[in-house]
């Protein structure tokens, strides 16, 4: 319900399915979970796309681009600890909260900031930082892609949300491949939880379109508040493990 809204999904199934299955490995949560999510985010943006208009040119623009970049993230990840980039983004998320927050305005309805030949180069650089950003660190990569259709580019929260779910779902096909080839995904659990995750979508999607800009803005204030909350538990954590140690 809650990613189909304005995503952050995953901060709710990725930690339960380590407090529920502590023996999973960390590919088998994470392909487990992206099976599911998968089915729940394309059924949301089909919800989508019956109601807003999605551009569809610029959608595959930016999928493409983050899907590309996720890969060269998660590539770099093992080079350098994601641990690195936590700080950053924990003062990012508040900057985005403060300014959501008192920016009343602020996609209450589309408002193009750039001109319209250049809006699949914007969504391509958007789907780019989001995506190298999800294979670097992941948590809330369908939020941050929200807010940067939105404040940068000017759609609406609606059309924002929209877009964002034709993007995870188109991105997340080559990864998915690649966690079922490797025999990551855990059916007897992910397919339970697919049927949940879809209906809990279609929910979340039918809620967003029926009750429009606003509501989708409070759950984005409210999902950027968690991951900054995941952040900065994250960092405090780790910082007692290195006095500790």
């Amino acid at each position: 319900f809650i990613d189909a809204v304005v995503g952050g999904g995953g901060l709710v199934q990725v930690p339960a399915l380590f407090i529920l299955f502590p023996h999973f490995a960390v590919p088998r949560v994470i392909g487990t979970n992206r099976f599911s999510s998968f089915m729940g985010t394309s059924l949301a943006a089909y919800q989508y796309s019956k109601k807003v208009v999605v551009p569809w040119k610029m959608v595959l623009l930016a999928a493409a681009g983050a899907g590309t970049l996720s890969y060269l993230g998660a590539q770099i990840s093992s080079l350098i600890s994601p641990q690195v980039l936590k700080p950053i983004m924990l003062v990012l998320m508040a900057m985005i909260l403060g300014y959501t927050f008192f920016n009343k305005s602020l996609g209450q309805e589309n408002q193009f900031r750039v001109q319209e030949k250049l809006i699949p180069l914007y969504g391509l650089g958007i789907g780019m930082a989001v995506g190298f950003y999800n294979g670097f660190v992941g948590p809330g990569t369908g939020s941050l892609l929200v807010f940067g259709f939105v404040s940068i580019i000017g759609f609406s929260f609606l059309s924002g949300s929209a877009i964002s779910k034709s993007i995870n779902a188109i991105a997340d096909i080559a990864s998915l491949v690649f966690f079922i080839g490797n025999g990551y995904v855990e059916f007897a659990v992910a397919v339970p939880m697919m049927f949940c995750n879809m209906l809990g979508s279609y929910l979340g999607s039918r809620a967003a379109i029926l009750r429009g800009n606003g509501f989708v803005r409070i759950f984005f204030l409210l999902v950027v508040s968690a991951l900054m909350i995941k952040f900065g538990y994250d960092i405090l954590r780790e910082e007692l493990i290195r006095i500790v140690k």
